[in-house]
């Protein structure tokens, strides 16, 4: 059993490279310039992204990604949705458009600011009220980084720099409760102890569901399963494992170790929080975002572009980066079900999915600005597929976390062990939604 219990070995052919630059340790990566401060991190409890139709039939180009509709999507003439976009944005100055964003932005950050101060004991009414603060954050940080050309750029930059600590720092202590949450739901179904849903009704992602023909107790249970033999996939009363008791020996246990751990985590998160929202430093962010408001500090060039001009470039310089990011994934292995590729607890292979992550929300931020009202929907599965990426991998480092806890029970450790399995397969399984969100389908052939 490698450390940490995980009881997965490392492959010797597991793909661990991404684009220069985005191989790194947890979240510090590089890779594109300025994306870790860009989109501060911590969405947990919804981003938005609305759902709607599958949009595989739309058009796109050769690398999967769909330009922006700065165009006539009918034709040339300006019809259709594009050319509306297009004489909207040639009628509006660069600083009306960014001024207006920022501003309907920065409004969204003081109201739910003083939602979170009016709040009181309501715990319930502050975690929604910290979510929708970040929400606004969010926004903010990422379009001072997309169009920053176009801004006072020290200004800007030392906005991004606090917006990006006050959002993580609030986002913490939910992080932590939604980690509980997700590891002791996993350690009930792999015990048996409640009902065990089929993986496609755990997530609404794409194809989930389609990915094989094996069951959900085969693929779930990881090392458990694997001794269990065909016979208990076709089987409807399956013979007992004996490693399923050495699991429910170890569960309880293994349960009570996750929760003491993330509890105080999460404890120390609230506390941190209250501490960043009383600080000099909080009131400082608070006052430069109230300027934000009511005046957007934007370069003179900013006013004297139009903003069909200055902005589409800058959006579209993002999208680019996304896609360069994307192209370095081993999509083509992770398009395989069942391909064990992300069964390593391997922070490098993980990194550049992270960070892919984080293009993703950048792009669509930009298409906010350029057209709130044509939503990518594309853009928002695949940013639900990385973020449930994201949540799996790190409850399978806090499994492993725990199973270095010294002297703790060997059954202990087999069941942590078999939860840190359960996760990293939770991360293949969103790699692969993933890539069948992202990839252009190629057309059924009649016969």
């Amino acid at each position: 059993m490698t450390p940490g219990g995980a009881g997965v070995a490392q492959r010797h052919d597991q793909p661990t490279g991404g684009p220069a630059g985005l191989i790194g340790t947890g979240y510090e990566l590089g890779g594109a310039r300025g994306a870790r401060s860009a989109v501060v991190d911590g969405p947990y409890g919804g981003d938005d992204g609305t759902h709607g139709p599958d949009d595989a039939s739309r058009g796109r180009d050769g690398d999967g990604r769909r330009p922006l509709m700065t165009h006539g999507s009918a034709g040339d003439d300006g019809t259709g949705p594009g050319g509306d976009i297009s004489t909207a944005l040639a009628a509006r100055t660069a600083e009306e458009v960014l001024a207006g964003y920022l501003h309907q932005q920065s409004a969204d950050f003081l109201r739910s600011l003083r939602l979170h101060r009016e709040s009181g004991s309501d715990a319930e009414g502050a975690g929604e009220a910290a979510r929708q603060l970040r929400r606004a954050a969010r926004r903010i940080s990422a379009t001072l980084h997309t169009f920053h050309p176009l801004t006072e750029e020290a200004w800007a930059d030392q906005l991004r720099s606090e917006l990006g600590w006050l959002s993580g720092t609030l986002a913490r202590e939910q992080a932590c409760a939604a980690r509980r949450e997700r590891l002791m739901a996993a350690l009930q179904r792999l015990t048996g102890r409640g009902e065990r849903p089929d993986r496609s009704d755990r997530q609404s992602l794409p194809d989930r569901g389609k990915r094989g023909d094996r069951t959900t107790t085969s693929s779930a249970t990881g090392p458990a399963a694997s001794t269990a033999g065909t016979s208990t996939a076709t089987s409807s009363t399956p013979a007992a494992d004996p490693d399923d008791g050495a699991l429910a020996a170890g569960a309880a246990r293994a349960g009570a170790l996750l929760d003491r751990q993330l509890t105080l985590a999460r404890t120390r998160a609230h506390s941190a929080a209250l501490q960043a929202l009383g600080s000099s430093r909080f009131h400082a962010v608070a006052d430069s975002v109230a300027v934000l408001a009511s005046e957007a500090p934007l370069a003179r060039t900013a006013a004297e572009r139009s903003a069909g001009e200055a902005l589409p470039p800058l959006a579209e310089q993002a999208h680019r980066q996304l896609a360069e990011a994307v192209a370095a994934l081993p999509l083509s292995r992770a398009g395989y079900p069942y391909n064990a590729a992300a069964l390593s607890a391997d922070q490098r292979q993980d990194a550049p999915w992270h960070q892919v992550r984080m293009l993703v929300r950048l792009s669509r931020y930009a298409r906010e600005v350029i057209a709130p009202e044509y939503a990518d929907t594309r853009l928002a599965e695949a940013g639900r597929a990385l973020e449930w990426h994201r949540d799996a991998a790190e409850a399978a480092a806090a499994a492993a976390a725990a199973a270095r806890t010294p002297r703790i029970a060997p059954a202990t450790a087999y069941a942590l062990g078999v939860l840190h399995a359960d996760q990293r397969h939770e991360v293949e399984a969103a790699r692969f939604a993933f890539g069948r969100v992202w990839l252009p389908r190629t057309p059924e052939r009649k016969s």
